[in-house]
């Protein structure tokens, strides 16, 4: 395994530039007045396919040879990498397949068929989606373009963590959803590269959350992939994870784990106060800072990583319900 350095982000970067939007780093007036500091969302739910999903892929299919690309792509998703993978390979004229398991929910695979992407929906979980594109890409020749465990993905994402530098260059604390770690790999090289006194937090749901259970016993474990509000961080890390993994546990300062209720208060207040409908996965950021996790050290960073939510579960969550 060859280490990634900043330069395989600087290049990626290069690659992507015309394929995705610099977004928006917003100053947020109620979560700075609740904590005394600064804080500033990067609102990376503005992407063109709704999440950040969109770096990474973008960044793995520009890197194909023609072969490559004559051959197709497939991936495994909980849905938004599906949706961004789907969109990247439309632009740059290449097949995709997504497998998804049967937890993904139904407006992301609607999307990710809107695409033009073939679609394989199987098994109960993560890691069922991720062995029938194993089986895909060893029976039909496809390149498999995983979500979050290959550098070009890793890279991708890492184009965010340039951003937050450029648009906040003395922010202290940088909130990043945790789940596979492909995002937060990236941003924590990107960050940590350039300024090692950034503090970096990792933020997952408390219901299956592989990589803090991994990083506990020292080595990627499997665990249950339970139903939460924040569908977007299940799945497992891979056993075989071989860069992700060691990534996390080099530039993690921080892991929390938060409660289905501290999503959904974290949902209603995007919602209320910053006037943003997000998924559960985008919001636990703001939710470590409304439960009090996170020192209040400024300027702070929450990365807003998608809006990609089914709009029945984000109704009945603003009506008061935790799921």
């Amino acid at each position: 395994m060859s280490a990634l350095q900043l330069q395989d982000i600087y290049l990626a970067r290069q690659r992507i530039e015309a394929l995705v939007r610099r977004t928006p780093m917003e100053y947020s007036p109620s979560l700075s007045q609740r904590l005394g500091v600064a804080v500033y969302l990067k609102l990376e739910s503005q992407q063109l396919t709704g999440s950040f999903k969109l770096r990474g892929a973008s960044n793995a299919v520009a890197q194909l040879n023609t072969e490559q690309k004559n051959r197709g792509v497939v991936a495994a998703s909980t849905g938004n990498h599906g949706r961004a993978l789907a969109h990247a390979a439309s632009q740059q004229g290449v097949k995709a397949t997504i497998c998804l398991s049967n937890l993904v929910p139904a407006n992301k695979v609607r999307a990710i068929r809107e695409l033009g992407a073939e679609v394989c929906i199987i098994g109960q979980s993560q890691d069922d989606a991720q062995r029938e594109a194993e089986r895909i890409a060893r029976e039909q020749g496809a390149t498999l373009l995983p979500p979050f465990d290959h550098p070009a993905i890793i890279a991708g994402q890492g184009t965010l963590g340039l951003e937050i530098l450029e648009q906040l260059p003395d922010v202290a604390q940088v909130l990043v959803p945790l789940s596979g770690g492909g995002l937060f790999a990236g941003v924590a090289l990107a960050l940590k590269s350039i300024n090692s006194q950034i503090i970096t937090h990792g933020i997952s749901m408390q219901r299956g959350a592989a990589m803090h259970a991994s990083l506990a016993v020292g080595h990627p474990v499997e665990v249950e992939e339970l139903l939460t509000l924040a569908d977007s961080l299940g799945g497992g890390i891979g056993l075989d994870n071989r860069y992700t993994f060691g990534m996390t546990r080099e530039r993690c300062d921080h892991l929390h784990l938060l409660s289905e209720a501290s999503i959904a208060n974290a949902l209603r207040h995007a919602y209320r106060e910053e006037r943003l409908v997000l998924e559960g996965a985008a919001v636990v950021g703001i939710a470590a800072l409304l439960d009090g996790l996170v020192v209040a050290r400024g300027p702070i960073v929450v990365v807003v990583s998608g809006r990609n939510v089914d709009t029945e579960q984000h109704l009945r969550v603003l009506a008061g319900a935790d799921a």
